[in-house]
């Protein structure tokens, strides 16, 4: 497979052959089970606390005319604490258990369960070369809502590694024709129930990811830019490459990053 090299001008310069990654079939079934895998590992273990609900002193007798007993009033064998008293007459209200108020919970999440999980090697570069081979196939990535240029999938001369800016780097995105899908992941949506108090209220598109030979300064010209990501072709992943366990994200591959994957053979 044979793409065309583009600079940042958007002038073609030649031909990239890409390697073997972008020809492997695309598994979605792979794909999803590997984001899965992914997301449980990044998950962060919680519980609640061992003596929540539970610090009352909720003992009543039920002896025979004992002091703060209850024997003889007809009340149900549930633990109580003494709310108020007038004499020898004392006022209960349940403490404890998981029917009354503030008690603890039936069965509380455990901060010891393990929420790991693995995935074999073989499995898991195979999903990466699935996620990789479907970011140069047009019906896939306009599937996921991306905006494409006329003349995608094509490669990036390395001279983009080299922005520092961000002012500069929005310029030479809108050269090369992602102007429509930059102003699409800037259009944040609402999220609804819960989720607006507990500061995730709104939720981010994923626009163009660049992939560079290794760290460069445009690392950081990407982070004041809605959806834009930058990862060295190393250190790419199936979460990156398919967000969402969706395949065909946008993907603007540089000159140096396709070299190095065809001569380290990476993902194989």
């Amino acid at each position: 497979m044979k793409l065309p090299l583009l600079n940042t001008s958007k002038t073609e310069v030649g031909k990239q052959e890409m390697p073997e990654q972008f020809d492997e079939p695309v598994r979605f079934d792979i794909i999803e089970k590997a984001v899965h895998v992914m997301q449980c590992n990044g998950r962060q273990q919680y519980g609640a606390q061992p003596m929540a609900g539970m610090k009352y002193s909720s003992y009543v007798s039920k002896r025979r005319r004992q002091y703060r007993g209850c024997y003889g009033f007809g009340i149900s064998r549930t633990p109580r604490k003494i709310l108020s008293r007038r004499g020898t007459r004392m006022n209960w209200v349940g403490a404890t258990v998981p029917n009354t108020v503030g008690g603890r919970r039936a069965h509380p999440p455990k901060s010891e369960k393990s929420y790991e999980r693995t995935l074999p090697d073989k499995e898991r570069r195979k999903a990466i070369r699935s996620a990789i081979s479907a970011t140069v196939l047009v019906d896939s990535v306009k599937s996921r809502g991306h905006v494409l240029p006329k003349e995608y999938p094509f490669v990036v001369d390395d001279d983009i590694c080299k922005i520092n800016k961000t002012k500069l780097l929005k310029e030479a995105l809108m050269k090369l024709d992602f102007s429509g899908d930059l102003i699409k992941s800037e259009q944040r949506k609402e999220k609804v129930g819960r989720g607006k108090t507990r500061g995730n209220r709104y939720k981010e598109r994923r626009s163009v990811l660049i992939v560079t030979p290794g760290k460069c300064p445009l690392q950081l010209a990407t982070k004041n830019i809605p959806g834009v990501d930058v990862s060295e072709v190393r250190n790419l992943n199936v979460e990156i490459l398919a967000p969402g366990a969706v395949p065909g994200r946008i993907t603007l591959w540089t000159k140096g990053a396709v070299e190095k994957m065809k001569k380290e053979r990476l993902f194989v």
